[in-house]
């Protein structure tokens, strides 16, 4: 393990707004999970979780875009999340925080109804192992139960044309969820201008100087 690696996971135990968790299927349940918006943020605002937030790019620019809502992004790589964490403790950003755990363990961080939106951006697109996808059935069942009443807006952005239309065409539509949004072009002229393409990753100005299209989709679970 590299000494830069080994330097973040230490400063990562100072930042006030990481909670680490254990890795291991071993029962634990996280100390604000049902208590997020009054013991940590403060407030009644709705909380957004980025699932998979990697470096937290898009958790923090959105922080930054809705000062009005909480924003969590959850991940396993602690030294991705460092830039996140960092940022945001730069920026006192109090709206701002994130977990670092295994997506599955995720309804042990969020109690039922305490999450309102999830996005989901450019996750790893297990071609071979599909029920791992971060928008299977299995995953939806799991943000299902963290939404108020199961009701609650789940947002996929990726540049993979087959995550893509395995979550559009064999997961959401024969679910038959609500459809809000889905373009396999976000920025093509008709569609630059929607709220998903104002927040962009590192790696999508990447892959966009590249000319890969970035593909959006937006669909209430009920």
């Amino acid at each position: 393990m590299g000494k830069n690696k080994l330097a973040k996971f230490e400063e990562n135990l100072g930042f006030k707004n990481l909670f680490q968790f254990p890795a291991t299927i071993q029962p634990w349940e996280a100390p604000l999970r049902g208590h997020w918006k009054e013991e940590y943020y403060g407030n009644a605002n709705p909380v957004v979780l980025e699932m998979g937030c990697g470096k937290g790019d898009y958790t923090v620019g959105l922080a930054r875009r809705y000062p009005d809502k909480n924003f969590v992004g959850l991940d396993i790589k602690g030294a991705r999340l460092w830039r996140g964490c960092k940022t945001a403790t730069e920026e006192a950003m109090p709206n701002v925080a994130f977990v670092r755990t295994r997506a599955e363990f995720v309804e042990r961080v969020f109690a039922p109804g305490e999450i309102s939106e999830i996005w989901i951006t450019f996750p790893d697109p297990q071609p071979s192992k599909p029920n791992k996808r971060l928008c299977s059935p299995m995953f939806l069942d799991r943000y299902r139960k963290l939404f108020p009443e199961g009701k609650g807006i789940v947002h996929l952005k990726t540049d993979d044309t087959d995550l893509y239309e395995y979550c559009l065409h064999e997961v959401v539509e024969p679910a038959g969820y609500e459809i809000l949004a889905s373009t396999p072009d976000l920025y093509a002229e008709e569609t630059a201008q929607s709220e998903a393409a104002a927040v962009q990753t590192f790696y999508e100005k990447r892959w966009l100087a590249e000319g890969r299209k970035i593909k959006y989709l937006a669909f209430r679970l009920a």
